[in-house]
């Protein structure tokens, strides 16, 4: 297979880390964009008149195309350079924002949510593997943390700010300005990336290669436990604490949930991933199945909100340090696989927390990852004891 790889590193330790920094805000406005439901589950609800479960799968719906595009896109994509696709992506993710802030109905919003999840699956994608690449060798560790921050800080800033907007101003502002993000990224990118030849030319059945990995197949089972079992609660994390905090202090609490996760991105991304994943998946058991009990009251709600924001924080560098260590020849098919089961299990959390909100209640939604996150302590004890 040839390999392409022409491009060099940046040497300017200033531009590299800028370029790192656009990336990481690139994140952060995907992962805004895919998010805000979240936050403004209820007004979109009333404006468009459906239930808050139909509203969840508006994130259904962007996981599953995300989902299919991350590893989809690398063979189609072919020797593009990938500087102009993270800057195209951006320019279509604004073009879809902008759709969802004028759509009047919920036919018209679904349909520019699946434009944005093709945006999504590749950013996310593309920024798993160029981070490491835009900084010196031995600034690698910290460049791919600092990207991967952007999750973390769209929870801190993304999702509360577009819980205020949607309260002061309405949900449609929030929308409408991730599309202007977007745009003024698709400029930054173009100007401070360097030219980012693919590392390799990847085809379909690099893919199939990978999954015939058993650590690769392993990770695959994490992430689906672990993701599925997160997004099933907090997709529905805005009705859960209605009854027990005004919502006024809805964005001050997903405020909360947003800094643990950013600490928890750093803290966790410094450990090994099979103990990374352990602690993240304790901590999602511990705190879900603690909800119902403790989560009744405003205190008890904002404490378990934090350690929750704390374990999940670093799931998405653990899940990636995983896929690098599983698959070291192919990092970009390791990375597709692993970002499309990332994005599947999104989906499928909004849509299994939407049916038992809807059929169930919305407290029901607790117990399918504190189910979950045990399974996935099972599955990585059992490696670890399987690989002595």
């Amino acid at each position: 297979m040839t390999t392409i790889c022409v491009d060099q590193p940046i040497r300017t330790d200033a531009r590299a880390w800028a370029a790192s920094v656009a990336m990481a805000v690139t994140v952060f406005t995907v992962v805004t964009a895919e998010m805000l439901p979240v936050g403004l589950l209820t007004p979109i609800s009333d404006d468009l008149r459906i239930t808050e479960g139909t509203v969840g799968l508006s994130l259904t719906v962007t996981g599953v195309v995300s989902a299919l595009a991350a590893p989809a896109l690398p063979p189609l994509l072919g020797k593009l350079d990938r500087r102009t696709v993270l800057s195209g992506l951006a320019v279509l993710l604004a073009a879809a924002a902008f759709a969802a802030a004028v759509a009047q109905s919920y036919l018209l919003f679904i349909a520019a949510r699946v434009v944005m999840g093709v945006s999504i699956g590749g950013v996310w994608l593309l920024t798993v593997s160029l981070a490491r690449r835009v900084v010196p060798q031995t600034a690698a560790g910290p460049a791919t943390s600092l990207v991967f921050s952007g999750i973390g800080i769209a929870s801190v800033l993304g999702i509360p700010a577009g819980a205020y907007v949607g309260e002061f101003a309405g949900w449609r502002w929030a929308f409408a300005g991730v599309g202007v993000l977007a745009v003024t990224l698709s400029v930054a990118l173009g100007i401070l990336l360097p030219p980012l030849a693919p590392e390799r030319s990847v085809r379909l059945i690099d893919v199939r290669e990978v999954l015939k990995l058993h650590q690769v197949r392993v990770g695959l089972a994490l992430v689906t436990l672990i993701v599925t079992g997160h997004f099933a609660a907090y997709t529905y994390v805005r009705p859960l604490l209605e009854p027990h905090v005004g919502p006024s202090l809805i964005g001050a609490f997903l405020l909360a949930y947003g800094v643990a996760g950013v600490f928890g991105n750093f803290l966790t991304g410094a450990l090994p991933p099979t103990r990374a994943l352990l602690v993240v998946a304790a901590g999602i058991a511990t705190t879900t199945l603690a909800m119902p009990i403790f989560g009744t009251t405003a205190a008890g709600s904002l404490v378990l909100l934090v350690i929750w924001g704390l374990a999940y924080g670093g799931t998405t560098i653990s899940t990636q340090a995983w896929a690098h260590d599983a698959a070291p020849s192919f990092p970009e098919s390791a990375s597709a696989v692993l970002v499309g089961a990332f994005n599947g299990s999104i989906a499928l959390g909004a849509f299994a927390g939407g049916q038992c909100a809807d059929h169930l209640g919305t407290t029901t939604v607790t117990w399918l990852p504190a189910v979950l996150a045990t399974a996935a302590l099972v599955v990585l004890l059992t490696n670890r004891r399987q690989r002595g």
